[in-house]
């Protein structure tokens, strides 16, 4: 236990759930235990009852996430590692030299690092400008289509202002235009509706471990046939179908899923989805936007003046409950070290993995301390934390 004042007690206080949820959905550690300690099994390999129950599992799982995305194929999500390994399979799988394609000036380096290696390979990118808000300039995006452009890659949301995409008029134009549409919702699975078919896309990442309350480990996509054709696989390797042929089958998802999947990472995933499901998205988006609410509420007084600026945009409906401070004259990554060693409180501080998104928003090079409260923290949490921000601010507690 860290100390007691004005009636606050903490030992602990994560309010990092934008990197990872924390706690997870319950019964997922459970669900992962079981499934190491009792399943000896792995899935399109063997004959017994638990290879079977796995495989039950893991297709279970892919319609838990086709219900949650309004998506028709659960035979099209495919598994992978994270959402970083997932828009690599989609980006190195697509783009070839001499083709062009779209960003916006919000992404993760989750997009940006591939594309730039990428760029070595003559694959060219240029990008969408967005507001200081890190709202997308919709109105710009048709003046950057260029001949050979193939695909536009849009955040759902930003990782460092929680700043909301409007993905319905992007997915439209991209229709019209005839470009892929690839959605990177590693900010929002989980936490806002998704419809596949609404929004056109063509691609939809997803990491298990954010708004999905599963485990690290496990994330993929949802992708449309004409684009999964597209594709070549970034993997090849044994898949446990067609094992006559040394060529990868070209069906899903086989095509994309070689090797030994992570068994129990997906069954975490299920108890976690199936949470969600019971729960409900509104419920969720209640939640947090409760919490938000609270906390830039109670920060009213200290935004603005000098001492502290939030990035992105007020509480409302255009953002999710990432919400991001730049500490005026102090510095960000003091402050963070100040909220955890003295008040217990887990933030991160710095660039977050997206510097273009911090030079969109003017808070590059010296980055901010994100503050991402999720489903499971409550209303005394942010009282506790703007407590901190205040000692902090008026030096009542100095980093040692």
């Amino acid at each position: 236990m860290k100390f007691s004042q004005k009636g606050f007690v903490l030992t602990q206080l994560y309010l990092d759930n934008g990197a990872t949820s924390f706690p997870k959905a319950p019964g997922v550690a459970e669900a992962v235990s079981a499934f190491i300690t009792n399943a000896g099994a792995n899935i399109n390999r063997s004959g017994f009852d638990s290879a079977f129950a796995a495989e039950e599992t893991v297709f279970e799982t892919r319609e838990l996430l086709c219900t949650l995305f309004n998506f028709s194929r659960p035979e099209n999500v495919v598994f992978c590692l994270n959402a970083t390994a997932a828009l690599n399979y989609i980006l190195k799988g697509l783009l070839k030299a001499g083709e062009h394609c779209l960003v916006s000036g919000m992404e993760h380096n989750a997009v940006m690092r591939p594309l730039n290696q990428l760029a070595k390979e003559d694959v060219e990118f240029s990008a969408i400008p967005c507001s200081e808000k890190g709202e997308l300039l919709v109105h710009e995006i048709k003046g950057k289509i260029r001949k050979n452009t193939k695909a536009l890659i849009l955040t759902h949301a930003s990782n460092v202002s929680g700043t909301i995409m409007p993905l319905e008029e992007v997915g439209k134009i991209c229709a019209e235009e005839g470009l892929f549409f690839i959605v990177d919702a590693a900010q929002t699975a989980g936490l806002l509706p998704i419809d596949f078919e609404a929004i056109k896309t063509h691609a939809l990442v997803f990491p298990g471990h954010k708004g999905l309350l599963g485990p690290q480990g496990i994330g993929g996509f949802a992708i449309e046939p004409g684009l999964a054709e597209e594709l070549l696989p970034l993997l090849s390797g044994g898949t446990g179908s067609r094992s006559e042929s040394e060529e990868q089958p070209e069906y899903l998802p086989d095509k994309f899923e070689s090797g030994t999947q992570n068994l129990p990472g997906i069954t975490g995933l299920n108890t976690a989805l199936k949470y969600i499901h019971k729960t409900g998205l509104s419920a969720i988006r209640e939640k947090e936007m409760l919490l938000t609410k609270a906390l830039l509420d109670g920060l009213e007084g200290l935004i603005g003046n000098g001492r502290l600026r939030l990035l992105g945009l007020n509480a409302g409906p255009g953002r999710t409950a990432v919400v991001s401070l730049d500490f005026t004259g102090m510095d960000n990554a003091d402050v963070g070290h100040a909220l955890y060693t003295g008040y217990g409180i887990r933030t991160r501080c710095g660039l977050h993995c997206a510097p273009r998104a911090h030079k969109t928003l003017g808070s590059l090079p010296g980055g901010s301390v994100r503050i991402s409260p999720g489903f499971f923290n409550t209303l005394e949490d942010i009282d506790y934390a703007l407590f901190a921000i205040r000692e902090i601010l008026d030096k009542k507690y100095i980093v040692p």
